[in-house]
């Protein structure tokens, strides 16, 4: 699941990418109102967590734009504003929750789960030929035995295993993958294609991801 940190504040911003990394998350983090609108126009995520009080753009403006766009995208406000006024405001203006600093991320993280069940409720399972991606636990899993996916890894494999048969554009994996990450290459698709092609022998697999010249990747059987 991909997060995206909009905080100003860089210690707390930091504090939380390693809290929700640590928690298995993907997250890419951001410091300011109009690069968090940018990031979410050019990536997908599974929610945002936004700061209030940001230069540029404001957490409630960013808000405001992405339910006026249609966006509905899970959104957990943060604030030093503790005032019943303020609450209300957020998530009038569409939250789906709203904590108070300081807070405990043990909490954050309680209310991260809460707010995008939805989004992974129902079948957590994608399953291809003999190969089943549990994306609850990032496991890929085969008779032969699992793996534990790493972040991108796990992206990765999960758009491929819910498009069998489909060619997904290399800068498709980009945009949905590293989004915002400016240093991000298209060479770093073929390395994470290498690991997952790796994995996928190891478990004795009757599926292969297929290269397809100068458009990109498919997930097909094994001949």
């Amino acid at each position: 699941m991909r997060i995206l940190i909009a905080e100003d504040e860089r210690d707390l911003n930091s504090i939380l990418m390693k809290k929700l990394t640590a928690d298995g998350y993907s997250v890419d983090a951001c410091f300011d109102g109009e690069e968090a609108l940018h990031c979410l126009s050019v990536a997908e995520y599974d929610a945002v967590i936004l700061d209030v009080m940001m230069p540029k753009a404001d957490g409630i403006t960013v808000l405001r734009r992405l339910r006026a766009a249609g966006n509905a995208i899970p959104v957990l406000l943060l604030t030093a504003k503790s005032e019943v006024d303020d609450k209300v405001q957020g998530l009038d203006s569409g939250a789906n929750y709203y904590l108070t600093k300081p807070f405990d991320t043990k909490e954050l993280l309680a209310t991260l789960r809460a707010i995008t069940r939805g989004r992974t409720s129902g079948d957590s399972r994608l399953t291809f030929g003999s190969v089943t991606l549990d994306r609850s636990t990032f496991t890929l899993s085969s008779p032969s035995g699992s793996f534990r996916l790493a972040n991108k890894e796990f992206q990765m494999c999960e758009l491929l295993m819910a498009n069998p048969h489909h060619v997904i554009p290399t800068e498709r994996f980009l945009e949905k993958i590293w989004g915002c990450d400016s240093d991000a290459e298209i060479t770093v698709v073929w390395v994470y294609v290498s690991y997952l092609r790796k994995k996928l022998a190891a478990l004795h697999a009757d599926i292969q991801i297929k290269a397809h010249r100068n458009a990109g990747y498919s997930l097909e059987e094994a001949p």
